[in-house]
């Protein structure tokens, strides 16, 4: 072969392996997967596995029902399973999800104080949520090789517990005190949290998060430890920080709150959560990386690994997922995907004939104690028919907190946009107890529109904009939400809620 067919036979073989490697990085090649892996809000995972199972559950802060559990076969596919909370404790956060001795528990923090509720079936009833009467943050559960029980807290202390994991047996100890941050670097604050705890080989490991939970987004960090005795000494991880933002142009920012486990084929893996940048108003959406062991015992995310790029899939059984938010209220009961904003009042509302009729409340969208739901996208179009009976109005809202909301509302005569508070008239006389509401949210800007029919589809004048509704604006760790809103003296029904991601 002479030089210059040498060449082009180089040429010709570069642009292929190019190629290859181009399609294998692209987010549908099969054998792939593309962080996140719960799209939205799904902060603090709490991952466990039992058997060739695997269960996972988040934070669910002022959100009732609580504690949503979720089942996967292969760490990418998740399917709601139920809530295991519906009493009103307060603003629940950072659970530990947990087996022991063929019964689940769920431990959390809430209202000051530490609560744990139990199931003998993880789809199963759970329990009145009992409270352990001991304060501090972010339980993590561990057993020692007596099979003791014993919770970590935010603080890196523990605290035994009773062999029935109600109660505690003893009092907290001091323990692990962190690692160091250089103090350049910049962070909200040092802010221990989240300690999880795994036994491998002689060595108990924890792996916390600290530097803060939203601010800079070089702040929130995974850090890891290992120590012989849960008393301590800890020996921090030379990897440290094992997952953290370092550059402004990264897609995810403010990495933090990480569980690690073992599949059945025994590979490892770290499921944590992360703000997306510009789009901090969907919340911590759970993201997932494979970590490896080193040779002298310790974790780390292997080399050329990154949470923006494709990874490839676990080799698991596969569990697709149906899940979807479209919803014509057509069972006994609501699905998974609703909750109600800092209430359970399961007689304000009732499922009957392909519609759910709520009982009015409050004079505003902030304190009418909206019904939730997570919006996965980055634009989409929502839908809804509403019916309105005495002095309700209705409300299709984009919505943060009570003090942080706008949307479209609807009274038995007229269409009103509410932004940020602010109602402006915006068409009179068109709605008689019967209308279509429609948000479109296209990359943070959100048109508004009415129908008569379901069919034409008229938009009002004004728009509104939601980039800034996060918690580093607003406080809270909550995200925005879309919310069906029953607001003052009445009832109003919706049917046909629909849910169209817009690619």
């Amino acid at each position: 072969m002479n030089k210059f067919l040498l060449t082009i036979f180089l040429i010709q073989f570069t642009i292929c392996a190019t190629a290859q490697y181009q399609v294998a990085q692209h987010p549908k090649t099969p054998g792939f997967y593309t962080n996140p892996i719960f799209a939205g809000d799904y902060p603090d995972p709490s991952i466990l596995r039992d058997g060739d199972n695997y269960y996972m559950v988040h934070s669910s802060f002022e959100y009732y029902p609580g504690l949503l559990i979720w089942h996967s076969k292969d760490l990418i596919n998740w399917k709601p399973v139920t809530n295991a909370l519906h009493k009103k404790v307060g603003s629940v956060y950072a659970p530990d999800l947990v087996k022991y001795k063929n019964k689940f528990y769920i431990y959390f923090p809430a209202n000051g104080t530490n609560y744990v509720v139990t199931a003998d079936s993880i789809s199963g009833q759970w329990s009145e949520p009992v409270d352990l009467k001991i304060g501090n943050i972010d339980p993590g559960h561990i057993t020692d090789e007596q099979g003791k029980r014993y919770l970590f807290f935010s603080d890196g202390g523990f605290v035994p517990l009773s062999d029935d994991g109600l109660s505690t047996a003893g009092n907290q100890k001091s323990s692990y005190k962190g690692w160091p941050i250089p103090r350049n670097w910049s962070i909200e604050c040092f802010c221990l949290e989240g300690p999880k705890l795994i036994k491998r080989g002689g060595y108990y490991y924890v792996t916390v998060a600290e530097g803060g939970t939203a601010g800079p987004i070089t702040g929130h960090m995974v850090v890891s430890a290992r120590s012989k005795s849960l008393s301590g000494p800890w020996e921090n991880s030379p990897y440290n920080p094992i997952v953290r933002t370092t550059e402004q142009s990264e897609k995810w920012r403010s990495k933090g709150h990480a569980t690690i486990i073992d599949d059945v084929k025994g590979n490892w893996w770290m499921v944590f959560h992360a703000y997306e940048k510009d789009f901090y108003n969907k919340g911590r959406q759970t993201m997932l990386l494979p970590i490896e062991w080193t040779k002298d015992g310790w974790y780390k995310v292997p080399a050329g690994i990154s949470d923006s790029k494709p990874i490839r899939k676990p080799d698991l059984a596969s569990s697709k997922t149906n899940f979807n938010l479209n919803d014509n209220f057509a069972g006994h009961k609501l699905k998974s995907q609703w909750q109600f904003f800092e209430e359970l009042d399961t007689n304000r509302f009732k499922l009957a004939n392909n519609s759910l009729l709520v009982k009015s409340k409050g004079n505003t969208i902030g304190n009418s104690s909206p019904l939730l739901c997570i919006p996965e996208d980055h634009s989409y179009t929502v839908d809804v028919e509403v019916l309105i009976e005495g002095k309700a109005t209705a409300g299709l809202a984009l919505f943060y907190n009570s003090s942080a909301s706008s949307g479209i509302l609807a009274n038995n005569e007229d269409i009103v946009a509410d932004l940020r508070g602010w109602r402006a008239p915006a068409e009179k006389n068109v709605v008689n107890n019967h209308v279509f509401l429609r948000l479109k949210n296209v990359e943070n800007t959100v048109d508004l529109y009415y129908s008569k029919d379901g069919v034409k589809w008229n938009k009002i004048e004004n728009s509104f904009e939601v980039s800034g509704m996060h918690h580093n604006v607003l406080s809270g760790f909550l995200s925005l939400r879309i919310g069906l809103c029953s607001i003052g003296d009445g009832k109003v029904t919706f049917k046909n809620f629909r849910y169209t991601p817009i690619k």
